[in-house]
C-alpha cells in the first residue's frame, strides 16, 4: 500500500514544525501516512520549552534533531505544510502545499506554548480526518 507523506517546515526546524509531525504520526494511521520535519535553517537543537510542551501531553522530542529542507529530504512527498518560512521555504514542484500561520515558540513561555501546541493538534486531527488518515481507534 501506498504510504503518504507530509512534510512540515518552519525556517529553524525547533518548535512548530516539530510539534506538528510529532502530532501527526501519533494520530496518523501509519499505514497510509507519515510525517516528517524540516527548517529552512534548522537550528542546533528542538527549544527545550517545546519539548516541556510536548512531554506533557506524552511525546518525548529530546532524542528530535533539526533538518534541513532539500529538494532530495523532500523526494517523494506529496505535502508540504509550511509555518512561517514564507519566501525562504524552497519550490518543491509536484508537493501541494498549504501555510499554518501559527506563532514561533521561541522565547515563549510554556502557557503559549501549549497554545499554539493546541492549536496544531486541531490542525493536525483535521487534516487527517479530511484526508481519511486518522487512526480509528486513537483517542484524542
Amino acid at each position: 500500500m501506498f504510504v503518504r507523506t507530509f512534510i512540515f517546515a518552519c525556517i529553524h526546524n525547533a518548535g512548530r514544525s516539530q510539534m506538528s509531525a510529532a502530532l501527526f504520526n501519533k494520530y496518523a494511521d501509519h499505514s497510509k501516512a507519515r510525517a516528517f520535519s524540516a527548517g529552512t535553517q534548522p537550528a542546533e537543537r528542538v527549544h527545550p520549552v517545546v519539548q516541556e510542551a510536548m512531554q506533557e501531553i506524552g511525546i518525548d522530542l529530546s532524542s528530535a534533531q533539526p533538518q534541513k529542507l532539500t529538494a532530495e529530504l523532500a523526494q517523494g512527498a506529496d505535502t508540504l505544510i509550511t509555518m512561517g518560512c514564507g519566501d525562504e521555504c524552497p519550490y518543491l514542484p509536484g508537493l501541494r502545499r498549504d501555510d499554518w500561520p501559527l506563532p514561533d515558540p521561541k522565547g515563549q513561555g510554556i502557557e503559549t506554548v501549549r497554545e499554539t501546541r493546541e492549536e496544531i493538534k486541531k490542525r493536525v486531527l483535521v487534516l487527517l480526518e479530511a484526508e481519511d488518515l486518522l487512526v480509528k481507534s486513537k483517542s484524542v
